[in-house]
């Protein structure tokens, strides 16, 4: 059975959320929480490491808890961008390297980057983790801020995903599933969303051919991320992740019909208070809500507003 359906199978997988946990254990609230609500699953950061052991016994653990399998998170980019860090897990470059490189020799960049991916999915499948939060298939702009930077795979749309697609080949070999982001594009956003909402006045059309490019040739990936930010020729008044009409553009123009996560719903960029958050991912079509900083009282709100998943959704999730 693959892992996917291993997850549909498990009776505690029932609400569409993903949540951090507070540290590198977890406490008898969190075991309390988890077993009694339910979610699909869980994403770690810096402060939940230590060492191979300790995460793979956390990884473990939360499995234990919830009773059989569910999605094991973390974002491990390369770079700045690396929540296992030396001296317990290797070093690898940034996007940037990957991009300078294939201006030199497009085919090196390809095998390289596939090379470090595989690697960087085995380093992952040892300690528990079965999905990696990259590849970033934002386009770098003259303006874009630094939050994605060195990050990106470049400044052309195609390079972007032909890089893009070396990421997912590599995760996927060694069985772990990419998730792309920040889909539809996180590039031209001249702020910094876990602080503030960015702004995008750029019309439909440039956007079609430049930042959608990248999502359109990766869009049959199981798992997206959208961007928390706000694109006027799409919708005024709404962020991608809570806009209908961003979602429907994402679903139907750019043609992504799989699993589609929220950015986290702790970042500055979505107003409200958590409840109302996850409402709003959930009405404008997205299929899960990521909740990262593993605070007590923002998981009980957003439960809260949770329904519980649905046949559609594991049909879909499992195809």
């Amino acid at each position: 059975m693959s892992l996917l359906h291993k997850i549909s199978q498990n009776k505690n997988a029932t609400k569409p959320v993903i949540y951090g946990v507070s540290g590198t254990t977890l406490t008898d609230e969190e075991k309390y929480f988890f077993s009694k609500n339910g979610a699909i699953g869980f994403i770690l950061f810096a402060r939940n490491v230590q060492n191979k052991e300790q995460v793979r016994k956390l990884a473990d653990s939360l499995r234990e808890v919830m009773g059989g399998e569910v999605l094991m998170l973390v974002d491990q980019e390369g770079g700045r961008v690396a929540r296992l860090k030396a001296p317990e897990w290797k070093t690898y470059p940034a996007g940037q390297y990957f991009a300078d490189l294939y201006q030199k020799n497009q085919a090196q960049a390809r095998e390289e980057l596939f090379k470090n991916f595989q690697e960087i999915a085995r380093e992952l499948v040892e300690v528990g983790f079965n999905v990696d939060c990259a590849p970033v298939l934002d386009i770098l702009t003259e303006k874009t801020h630094q939050v994605i930077g060195d990050r990106a795979y470049g400044k052309d749309a195609l390079q972007v995903a032909d890089l893009g697609q070396k990421v997912c080949e590599g995760l996927l070999s060694e069985g772990v599933y990419p998730v792309i982001k920040h889909i539809p594009g996180h590039g031209r956003g001249t702020s910094d969303s876990h602080l503030e909402l960015p702004v995008v006045d750029c019309s439909l059309d440039e956007l079609r051919k430049t930042d959608f490019v990248t999502f359109t040739k990766l869009r049959d990936q199981k798992f997206a991320m959208t961007a928390h930010i706000l694109f006027t020729a799409i919708d005024k008044m709404n962020c991608a992740t809570t806009s209908f009409s961003a979602i429907k553009l994402i679903r139907e123009e750019i043609g992504f019909e799989n699993i589609l996560m929220s950015d986290d719903v702790s970042m500055k960029a979505l107003k409200g208070n958590f409840a109302e958050k996850s409402k709003a991912i959930l009405s404008a079509g997205c299929d899960l809500v990521l909740h990262c900083n593993g605070k007590m009282d923002e998981m009980v709100e957003i439960n809260s507003a949770l329904p519980q998943l649905t046949d559609a959704f594991w049909e879909r999730f499992t195809k």
